[in-house]
């Protein structure tokens, strides 16, 4: 489908941005996109093995990214799960308005609404908790009925949802605490983990930037430097992935030409959700 070819057209032949035809037509897309989930692959093997193992299912999700909620609900539907599931906690992510000491004002941003979550955790007692952020999506490994691990049978305190997808079954590795990890699309902590961790990001926060103990610095990074520095943490990575990122317009980086118009975003998330559709 050539929708965007289609929407260029018509804006040549001089349709405002904002106006009826164009709303019209966004918004469309935007039903296409939500009726589309009822269709989505589920994976009753993986939804069993994440209730039996976390107390909480945390989201990490900006309140202005509508398109994103609506693009988790999907992957939360495919492991029976939902928003408003007991089970799952919409987290408010934290968007500061400068980066401080950190790289950026993203990095700052992912790095305290990590911190927040492990605050909550710690405040409601959980012992066991998953971290999602918003834009993460299960794999074909993921959703195959033989292809998740079965966490109850692994005694782990500290887990990543990997980085590269494949077809194989997903196995638990041990993560050696010399081996640093990109992302945190998908953490798992538990037990006193929780609380270590928690406390390990909170002193990088009163660190200066540059630190040779660490100072403030991409959460991924803060993880693998926790580890490092906490060898008792059993930590297991899973490869190939259950989950990745996938692409998704910045939470930063302010919008601009045609995706800068009102419902762009909802628009081309259903491009990409009905792109995808093609290979499942």
């Amino acid at each position: 489908m050539h929708w965007l070819p289609l929407w260029l057209g018509l804006s040549a032949q001089g349709l405002r941005p904002g106006s009826q035809s164009i709303s019209f037509i966004l918004e469309s897309w935007r039903r296409i996109s939500l009726f589309g989930t009822h269709y989505l692959m589920q994976s009753p093997a993986l939804a069993e093995h994440l209730k039996a193992s976390f107390e909480q299912i945390y989201i990490i999700n900006l309140p202005e990214r509508e398109d994103r909620r609506v693009e988790i609900s999907d992957q939360l539907f495919r492991v029976s799960l939902a928003l408003d599931d007991p089970l799952v906690t919409l987290f408010p992510a934290v968007r500061p308005e400068h980066a401080g000491p950190f790289p950026s004002i993203g990095a700052r941003g992912c790095f305290m609404s990590h911190f927040g979550v492990l605050s909550d955790a710690i405040a409601r007692r959980y012992k066991a908790i998953l971290i999602l952020e918003d834009d993460v999506d299960w794999t074909a490994s993921a959703m195959s009925s033989h292809g998740v691990p079965n966490l109850a049978q692994v005694k782990w305190d500290f887990i990543h949802g990997g980085d590269r997808a494949s077809v194989q079954t997903v196995e638990l590795v041990h993560l050696s605490p010399n081996e640093p990890r990109m992302l945190a699309h998908f953490v798992g902590l538990r037990g006193d983990t929780i609380t270590k961790a928690h406390a390990y990001l909170g002193a990088i926060l009163e660190r200066p930037p540059g630190s040779p103990e660490g100072g403030p610095m991409h959460v991924d990074g803060a993880y693998s430097w926790f580890r490092k520095d906490h060898e008792e943490v059993r930590a297991y990575v899973c490869r190939p992935a259950i989950a990745t990122q996938r692409p998704s317009a910045s939470d930063i980086t302010p919008p601009s030409g045609v995706k800068a118009l009102p419902g762009v975003r909802h628009a081309l998330s259903a491009l990409r959700k009905l792109r995808k559709a093609q290979w499942r």
